[in-house]
Parts: C-alpha cells; sequence; structure tokens
C-alpha cells in the first residue's frame, strides 16, 4: 500500500451503506435468541459473517465488504451480544454452541454451502466451523488471526504486548491488586462476573479500553470509552471464553485439525503490525493448508476499520466472483 493509498478511511474502499432485507430473532438452543439479518441479493451467493470478540457484535460496516449485486450477505450476532438475547450471558454460551447456532442459520436459511468471511474472534470461529463442518464451506476468507492457544493469550495477557505499551498496560494491569497480577484474566474474571454492575462495567471498560487501544497503529494506545451495556457483554464474553481456553479440547487444536480444511480455498488478510493477533499465528495457519493464500498488509494493525486490511478484503471478495453464479438483483 503506497503513502497515498495509507491516507484513505477504510469507508473509502467499501460499497455503499445498504438496509438488510430480512431481519428476525432466531430461538436456538437453551433460551437464547440471536440476531440474524441477510442483505444484497437474495438470490447471490452467499456469505456468512462471523465477528470478533468474542462479544463483539455485528455492524452496518460489515454489510459494505461485499458486492451487495452478487453476494447475499448474513450477519448474526453470537450469543450474549449485540441484539441477541439475554444480553452479556455466559450460560450455555461456548464455541461448540456457536457452531452449532451457524448450522441453525444454515439450515433455517436453506443455503447448502456459503463462503465464512470472519476476523480476529470471528477468525477463530470461522476455522473451528470449519473445521466441524467442511462440506458447508465454499471458501475461507480470515482476517487478523487468532488461533485460540495459550501463547497467543500470554502475548495479549501476560506481557508480551506491553513491551511495547507499557503505559496502556500500566492502565490495565493497575486495576488489579499486585498478589492477584500473574492471572489477569482470572483476576478480571471475579470483577466482571461480581453481580454488582457498578463493578462489573467498570473492570469491563478497563479490558475494552486495553484491547481498543491496541487495535489500530493508528490509535496510539487511547480509544473512546465504550458505552456501559457494550463494554460489558464484551469483556465478559471475552473473558468466559479466554478462560476457558477457548473450550477447545487441546491447546493446538486448530492446527492440529487442519488437514480436514486442507481442501478449502482459504484467504488471509493480515496486518503486518498486529499488536493483539500477532502475525506468526497467521503464518503458521497459511503453512499448514496447501490451499491457503496469505497477504500480510503492511503498515496494518489489527482492526477491521483500517484501510490497507478492508482494501484487501474488498478486493478479496471482488475476485471470489469471478466464475461463479449468483442471479441478477430483483
Amino acid at each position: 500500500m503506497n503513502r497515498a493509498a495509507s491516507q484513505k478511511r477504510a469507508s473509502d474502499y467499501l460499497y455503499p451503506p445498504i438496509d438488510p432485507f430480512d431481519q428476525r430473532i432466531l430461538p436456538v438452543s437453551d433460551g437464547h435468541r440471536i440476531y440474524v439479518e441477510q442483505c444484497g441479493n437474495p438470490d447471490g451467493i452467499p456469505v456468512v459473517v462471523l465477528h470478533g470478540g468474542p462479544g463483539g457484535g455485528c455492524s452496518p460496516a460489515m454489510r459494505r465488504y461485499f458486492d451487495p449485486n452478487t453476494y447475499r450477505v448474513i450477519l448474526f450476532d453470537q450469543r450474549g451480544c449485540g441484539r441477541s438475547r439475554p444480553h452479556a450471558s455466559v450460560m450455555q454460551n461456548t464455541t461448540w454452541h456457536l457452531v452449532d447456532d451457524i448450522e441453525a442459520i444454515r439450515n433455517t436459511l436453506d443455503i447448502a454451502t456459503w463462503d465464512v468471511f470472519g476476523g480476529s474472534w470471528g477468525a477463530t470461529l470461522a476455522l473451528i466451523y470449519a473445521e466441524t463442518h467442511p462440506e458447508a464451506v465454499s471458501n475461507l476468507i480470515l482476517r487478523g488471526v487468532f488461533l485460540m492457544t495459550q501463547a497467543e493469550l500470554d502475548w495479549f495477557y501476560g506481557g508480551g504486548a506491553a513491551q511495547f505499551w507499557p503505559d496502556v498496560w500500566a492502565r490495565f494491569v493497575n486495576m488489579i491488586p499486585e498478589e492477584e497480577r500473574d492471572d489477569l484474566i482470572g483476576a478480571y474474571a471475579k470483577r466482571l462476573f461480581s453481580g454488582n454492575m457498578m463493578e462489573e462495567t467498570r473492570f469491563a471498560r478497563a479490558w475494552s479500553a486495553w484491547e481498543n487501544g491496541l487495535a489500530s497503529i493508528y490509535s496510539e494506545g487511547t480509544s473512546g470509552e465504550s458505552p456501559a451495556e457494550y463494554a460489558r457483554a464484551f469483556a465478559r464474553l471475552e473473558n468466559h471464553y479466554f478462560k476457558n481456553k477457548g473450550f477447545l479440547e487441546v491447546d493446538g487444536q486448530i492446527l492440529r485439525d487442519a488437514d480436514k480444511i486442507a481442501d478449502i480455498p482459504t484467504t488471509i488478510v493480515q496486518g503486518r503490525f498486529d499488536m493483539i493477533c500477532p502475525p506468526a499465528s497467521a503464518h503458521k495457519l497459511a503453512a499448514a493448508l496447501p490451499r491457503s493464500d496469505l497477504r500480510m498488509i503492511p503498515l496494518a494493525g489489527h482492526a477491521l476499520s483500517e484501510a490497507g486490511i478492508s482494501a484487501e478484503l474488498v478486493r478479496v471478495m471482488d475476485k471470489l466472483r469471478y466464475g461463479r453464479s449468483a442471479a441478477a438483483p430483483a
């Protein structure tokens, strides 16, 4: 990406804003109800978008990475966040529940196969879903790869990223008494699930600020204060999943099972200076998948909102249109 391109905003590369042609609340298991929407071409190439976090929720901007004349775009809020209910709930909320929810959406919408598009935790979930249901996946499009390993958690919550951002790290760590700082995920869990709404919100905002402050190479360690409801769901769900190691059987499970998705065409878009999900994970994944294409974006971090990341993702989805059928829009 040249200097002129780096001065553009991510929105400069996206398709114009669009509204959904279908919105619904889908009852799934254990009393959870998830928000699902469809936009673009109802007869187009189906693509499901998996948001990050866990707990981040989907946003209108996520609709805009796809040519609306070509793609049938499906977005949903994962259990416990966004417009899904119960809000901020971790009960019966695991990776495997989410995999089942994705299948419930596919079957409800009568889709045989679809592209799976996900970033950060969304990339993690996309990989686990594909390894569980490879027959349902036409293409994987991944951004900011997170393999849900202990090494990655240690990097971000054990002092690795802190070597680059000691001032931001200090704000995150100083919320916790010194004697508990050897396990920050566990220490934050006590506060995020204390039952005291004010305490949960205060620590949720601190948890969110540490991550959001490092998301973009342009953020300089700062981020606006997240709304209380959003921060609480985001922090509680992330912490719940990370405390439980993503509910995987073994550390490194995604790479262990990579042979199950060896035949799925996979494109990986990775920021060279991603402080949240360092490029080593994307490199390892690409090495394990013979049909993968790793695109390392210079002068880019983790955020979907970075211009170089957005430009490449739109380019990838535009290229994937060729040679595939989509009915003309109504």
